[in-house]
C-alpha cells in the first residue's frame, strides 16, 4: 500500500514539473512572439565644420501619445552611455548604429534623443574646440516622430539624418555657437540608396578623390540631398525615397558632373560605378 501511495505522489510531482516546464517554454515563446527588433542608425548630411562633437546620455522610446514622463523607456546600446559622434565623419555610408535592441511590439510613437551640455565644434583652419551651447530643452530631449506599427517577430531600421550645416546657429558677433538638432527620420525599410566613388586621372593613374560633395537631385530638379566622399573617393547617399534621381557635382576647377537618370527601389542600392572628373 505504502509503495502504491509513494509510486502515486511521484507521479503527481512528475507530471507538475512537466506542466510547470512546458508553461515555462509557451511563456518564452510567447515572450518572443511579441517582440519585434528595432535598429536606430545616425547618419549626417556634410557642413562646413572640421569636427561636429556630440554627446548622447540616452535614448527612449515611447509607445503611446500621453504626456506622462514614465511612459518613456530608455533603450540600453551595448557600449552604454554616453555615446559620442563626431557627426562630420559620418558620411560616404559610415553610420553610427545606436541602437539595435529587441523591444515589445507596440505603436513606436517617439524617440527621444538626450543630449548633454558636453558638445563642441571645431572650424575649419582653426586649432582650439568651441563650446556648443546646448539649449536646456534639447538636453531634457529631442523628441522624433516615428509613428510606426511594430509587427511581432520583424525587425525595423530607421535612420537619423542630422543635418549639420542647420543645427549649428552663430550667435551674432558674440562668438558663441548654439546647438538646434535638426534631424530628418526616415524608415529604411521604405528608402534605397545611391553609391559610386570619384576619381581624377593624373598622369595616366586613376587618383581617388576626397571631400567631393555628390548632390542629389530628383525629377523635378529640386535638390533632396548631399554627401561627401571619403579618402578612397567612395559615397553613399542614403534614405532616399523610391523614385528618379539625378546627381550632380560641381567641383571647384573641373568640369560640372551630370548623371542619366538613376531608378532608386526601396531596400536596394543602386552603384553607379566610377566618375572620373575632368580639370577645366
Amino acid at each position: 500500500m505504502k509503495n502504491r501511495i509513494y509510486l502515486f505522489v511521484t507521479c503527481c510531482l512528475t507530471l507538475a514539473f512537466v506542466f510547470f516546464q512546458s508553461c515555462n517554454n509557451e511563456n518564452d515563446i510567447t515572450k518572443i512572439d511579441e517582440t519585434s527588433r528595432v535598429q536606430i542608425k545616425l547618419v549626417d548630411e556634410p557642413g562646413d565644420y572640421q569636427e561636429v562633437n556630440i554627446e548622447i546620455v540616452d535614448i527612449q522610446y515611447k509607445s503611446s501619445d500621453d504626456e506622462e514622463e514614465n511612459d518613456w523607456m530608455s533603450f540600453t546600446p551595448e557600449s552604454g552611455y554616453p555615446l559620442n559622434v563626431d557627426l562630420t565623419e559620418l558620411v560616404a555610408g559610415n553610420y553610427v548604429m545606436l541602437v539595435d535592441e529587441v523591444i515589445p511590439a507596440s505603436i513606436l510613437k517617439q524617440v527621444r534623443l538626450v543630449l548633454s551640455d558636453n558638445n563642441t565644434l571645431l572650424i575649419e583652419g582653426e586649432e582650439e574646440y568651441i563650446h556648443l551651447d546646448t539649449p536646456s530643452a534639447q538636453q531634457s530631449g529631442l523628441k522624433l516622430n516615428l509613428d510606426t506599427e511594430l509587427e511581432a517577430g520583424y525587425s525595423y531600421s530607421f535612420i537619423l539624418d542630422w543635418v549639420v550645416q542647420e543645427s549649428i546657429v552663430k550667435a551674432g558677433n558674440s562668438g558663441r555657437y548654439i546647438l538646434k538638432p535638426v534631424i530628418n527620420v526616415i524608415a529604411e525599410v521604405n528608402s534605397g540608396s545611391i553609391g559610386g566613388s570619384v576619381f581624377e586621372t593624373i598622369e595616366s593613374e586613376q587618383v581617388s578623390m576626397e571631400n567631393v560633395t555628390i548632390q542629389v537631385f530628383n525629377q523635378n530638379d529640386e535638390f533632396v540631398t548631399d554627401t561627401l566622399t571619403n579618402t578612397d573617393g567612395v559615397f553613399l547617399v542614403q534614405g532616399l525615397e523610391a523614385g528618379s534621381y539625378k546627381i550632380k557635382i560641381n567641383q571647384e576647377g573641373y568640369q560640372e558632373y551630370l548623371s542619366d537618370e538613376i531608378i532608386v527601389n526601396a531596400g536596394e542600392t543602386y552603384y553607379i560605378g566610377t566618375i572620373e572628373l575632368i580639370s577645366e
